[in-house]
């Protein structure tokens, strides 16, 4: 009998499995595929080690800036392939030494609850006071003509590509195809980006959506909005996608189709229906605020439960279940949740938008700092992009949101000074380093009471 059945190993599941052993625990972890989940297999971690790797491919364009002539390079998409998988394996069996370094026991193969305390994993049942969920999401797929064809794929079909497709066509503009769209560019690819809304990564703060469009703009990728994808045909070696733009049909060419229109919750198999867990219209697990399922010895996490789908928040999620479940006081992950995308250049943001501000009735002013006046900025010769924070009538920093070099490493401090009420007063009493990008965050907490020091004096 154990205390506590985990089901799923991804960042949710074996971050939950840790905490129950520190908190004396008996745990069974049980996973179908590799410890990780999808964030370390075939996620976060991969589009990362290719995103340095187009990082790298971007900054050979300024080379001469270095003082440094190339005569000529390739990329060469299968090193770069087995780099990455290097890189995986090597944290993968990192997870797999930790939990067994803590003690929890683990079992491989498909989870099926039989009620609220068993669950069954090829033919051996399995019983435990309590059970989590944390079985993650896969990607979603479009009822579209053509989605079956070769060519078309999915997020994690993309990763393991051995030939650069000349031309990539990306449905969805949201977080995940826009990624692929900065790295696949970087390698050499043709870029068209296909999203029905009216605008890319509509919850973001609308000016940082606008300036991402300026910069992917800039690299040769091009962004077609409020356009909606009608099917995808086969004509000859090639694929050709018929859609409807703003000025009526439109049919696009491409070597490959990457389809990024967000991700479904996997629960298939875990038999949530016949033990009365009650799940949403989507599929998504419902919680409360502990993450208590509708059946009391269940609970669940992370992208199965929907909100936030990101790795960060299932960890913290996980956590807070097995403090619950363990008796400790009972509460949710903070809903205040830094955001990255690990675009050319990187966004990162966290508190309230502009148009958030506006909606809540939130009376606010906002400071400013472009990168193209940052020392640092200048030296890694990556000025693309701005700092932007919003400060409430009371003087408290209510956001902050960056575009720009490193944004994804600078937004901690946001999130502190967001999370813990500062006021701008406090935070400009704060040194920052010279020369740093960090500056950058200061000067815009600065110009929001109009006092930057790096920038001329509006003109009165």
């Amino acid at each position: 009998m154990y205390d506590l059945i985990v089901i799923g190993a991804g960042p949710g599941g074996y971050v939950a499995a840790i905490r129950a052993r520190q908190l004396g625990l008996k745990v069974l972890l049980i996973e179908k595929d590799q410890v990780g989940g999808t964030c370390l297999n075939r996620g976060c971690i991969p589009t990362k080690a290719y995103y340095n790797d187009a990082r790298f491919i971007a900054s050979l364009a300024k080379s001469d800036q270095y003082g440094v002539t190339l005569s000529g390079w390739q990329f060469n998409l299968a090193q770069a392939r087995e780099n990455k998988q290097k890189i995986v394996n090597t944290l993968v069996a990192g997870i797999e030494r930790l939990l067994q370094s803590y003690g929890v026991e683990a079992v491989h193969g498909q989870a099926s609850l039989l009620d609220g305390n068993t669950v069954m994993v090829d033919g051996t049942q399995y019983h435990s006071r309590f059970i989590l969920l944390a079985s993650g999401s896969v990607p979603a797929v479009l009822d579209v003509p053509g989605m079956d064809l070769p060519g078309v794929m999915n997020s994690d079909e993309i990763l393991e590509l051995k030939e650069l497709p000349g031309r990539l066509l990306v449905i969805g503009g949201g977080v995940i195809g826009l990624e692929f769209a900065s790295i696949f560019r970087a390698f050499g690819s043709q870029v068209t980006v296909i999203e029905y809304l009216p605008a890319l990564l509509n919850s973001l703060d609308q000016e940082i959506g606008k300036r991402l469009g300026v910069f992917l703009k800039r690299q040769g990728i091009n962004v077609m909005t409020s356009t909606g994808v009608q099917s995808i045909e086969r004509d000859q070696d090639k694929l050709l996608m018929v859609a409807e733009g703003k000025k009526g049909p439109l049919r696009l060419q491409a070597d490959a189709v990457l389809v990024a229109a967000g991700r479904m919750p996997c629960t298939e198999g875990l038999n949530l229906e016949q033990v009365g867990v009650k799940t949403g219209p989507r599929g998504f697990i419902q919680v409360d605020h502990t993450y208590q399922t509708s059946v009391k010895s269940i609970y669940a996490i992370g992208d199965v439960i929907g909100g936030q789908m990101l790795a960060h928040v299932a960890s913290e999620e996980g956590i807070a279940a097995v403090e619950s479940i363990a008796g400790l006081r009972k509460r949710s992950a903070s809903p205040l949740v830094p955001s990255c995308i690990f675009t050319i250049p990187e966004i990162a943001s966290v508190g309230l938008s502009e148009q958030q501000a506006r909606e809540r009735g939130i009376k606010y002013r906002s400071g400013k700092f472009q990168f193209a006046a940052n020392g640092k900025a200048l030296t890694m010769a990556e000025t693309d992009g701005v700092v932007k924070v919003l400060v409430d009538e009371a003087d408290v920093i209510i956001g902050v949101h960056i575009i720009g070099p490193h944004a994804s490493d600078l937004i901690m401090e946001g999130l502190v000074l967001v999370e813990q009420g500062i006021t701008r007063s406090q935070a400009i009493d704060m040194i920052h380093p010279h020369p740093t990008l960090s500056e950058a965050l200061k000067e815009a907490i600065l110009d929001a009471g109009g006092e930057a020091l790096h920038l001329a004096p509006a003109r009165k």
